[in-house]
C-alpha cells in the first residue's frame, strides 16, 4: 500500500510557527512607526518615506550573530541573541549617520521548537524597541536535514534613512582630530568561535562560576545599541567618522573610516576591559596583538571629532547614560591603527 505522506510528517509543522508569531503580534506592533503602511503579516513589508526627509538616502546592512548561538543553545537561553541580532545590523547602518527605520530577520531551523522561537523573536522585538526602529517582516524556515535538532541560525536586516548631506563618511577625518570610544557591555557578538574553543580545551563549562560571577551571563550579555545616544549627538556635534567595533577588532574595523593619509594611535590604558576578555586570554594564552584583532576588548563605538567637539561629545554622551572615553587620536600616516 501506497504511503499516505503530508508536509508536518515530512518534518515541518506550518502551524507551529504560525502559533508563536500570532502570540506576539501585539509585541511587535509596539515597533510600528507611523510611517509604515503594511507590517508583519502581508507578502511585504511597506514602508512611506514621506515629506520629513528632503535628499533621503537609503542605507542598508546585513549581519548575523554567528557562533554565540551554539553557546545559547548550550545553556538553553534564547532571550538575548535576538538583541544581539538587531544591534549588529543597526550599529552597522548608524556608522554612515543614518537612523534605522524597519528592521527584517530570517530564522531558520531544521525542526522549530515553538518556546526558542518565541524567545529568539521577543528578543528582536526589544532590540528593535531600543534603536526605534520598525519591525517589518521576516521570513521563518523549518528546514528538516538541513539543521540537526535543536540548532537555528538567524540573519538580520536593518534599512535607515539619511539626510544627502548628512552622511558621515570619513573623508574629513584629518591628523589632530581625537578618538571616542564608546564602551561596549562585553564580548557582543564576536570571537565566540575562539571563546567556545578555550573553554572547552580548558573544560571550563558554559554556566561555571568565575570568580563569583556567572559565566554564563557574561557570555550571553546582549550586544549595546548605540542608536539612541548617536543620533541625537549628530544634531549637536559634527562627527567627521563612526566605526562600529565587531569582528576584527578596533584593528581591522577603526581603518575603514580613515583616510589614506590618516593612522589611528590608541591607547589602551584609556579603554574599561571587562573582565571577561582577560579571562579568556589566559586560559587560552592569547597573545596580546591577538586579542585585540579577534575582540573588541570594551570599545562597541568609535567616534571621530576635532579637538574642539571633544568636550562637548562627552558631556553629551554621558546625559544619554553612555561610557565615553578618549581613545586616543588620528596621526599623520598609513591607513591602520597603531596602539600605545
Amino acid at each position: 500500500m501506497l504511503e499516505r505522506w503530508d508536509y508536518k510528517k515530512a518534518g515541518v509543522d506550518i502551524d507551529r510557527a504560525t502559533e508563536v508569531i500570532g502570540r506576539l503580534r501585539q509585541k511587535a506592533l509596539k515597533t510600528i512607526r507611523p510611517e509604515v503602511k503594511e507590517g508583519i503579516g502581508g507578502f511585504a513589508g511597506i514602508f512611506q518615506i514621506g515629506d520629513r526627509w528632503r535628499k533621503p538616502c537609503l542605507v542598508a546592512g546585513s549581519d548575523g550573530v554567528g557562533t554565540k548561538l551554539k553557546v545559547a543553545s548550550r545553556l538553553c537561553r534564547h532571550d538575548t541573541v535576538g538583541i544581539d541580532l538587531v544591534a549588529m545590523c543597526v550599529n552597522d547602518v548608524l556608522c554612515v549617520g543614518a537612523e534605522p527605520i524597519f528592521f527584517l530577520d530570517y530564522f531558520a531551523c531544521g525542526r522549530l521548537e515553538p518556546s526558542v522561537f518565541e524567545a529568539v523573536l521577543s528578543g528582536i522585538i526589544q532590540g528593535c524597541e531600543e534603536a526605534g526602529c520598525t519591525l517589518l517582516g521576516g521570513e521563518t524556515a523549518e528546514m528538516p536535514d538541513m539543521y540537526p535538532d535543536g540548532e537555528y541560525d538567524l540573519a538580520g536586516f536593518a534599512v535607515g534613512i539619511v539626510e544627502e548631506g548628512k552622511i558621515v563618511d570619513g573623508k574629513a577625518i584629518i591628523p589632530g582630530d581625537v578618538l571616542i570610544g564608546l564602551a561596549s557591555s562585553g564580548l557582543h557578538s564576536n570571537g565566540f568561535s575562539l571563546v567556545r574553543k578555550v573553554l572547552e580545551y580548558a573544560r571550563i563549562p558554559f554556566d561555571a562560576e568565575v570568580e563569583g560571577k556567572s559565566l554564563a551571563e557574561e557570555l550571553l550579555r546582549p550586544t549595546r545599541i548605540y542608536v539612541q545616544s548617536i543620533l541625537p549627538l549628530l544634531e549637536k556635534v559634527r562627527v567627521k567618522g563612526m566605526a562600529h567595533i565587531t569582528g576584527g577588532g578596533i584593528m581591522d574595523n577603526l581603518p575603514r573610516i580613515l583616510p589614506g593619509s590618516c593612522r589611528a594611535y590608541v591607547r589602551k590604558e584609556a579603554v574599561p576591559t571587562p573582565w571577561i576578555f582577560r579571562f579568556i586570554q589566559e586560559k587560552g594564552n592569547i597573545p596580546e596583538e591577538e586579542m585585540w584583532r579577534v575582540f573588541n576588548m570594551g570599545v562597541g563605538f568609535v567616534l571621530v571629532v576635532s579637538q574642539e567637539e571633544v568636550e562637548a561629545t562627552l558631556h553629551l554622551l554621558a546625559q544619554c547614560g553612555e561610557k565615553a572615553f578618549v581613545l586616543g587620536e588620528v596621526i599623520p600616516g598609513e591607513r591602520g591603527v597603531t596602539l600605545g
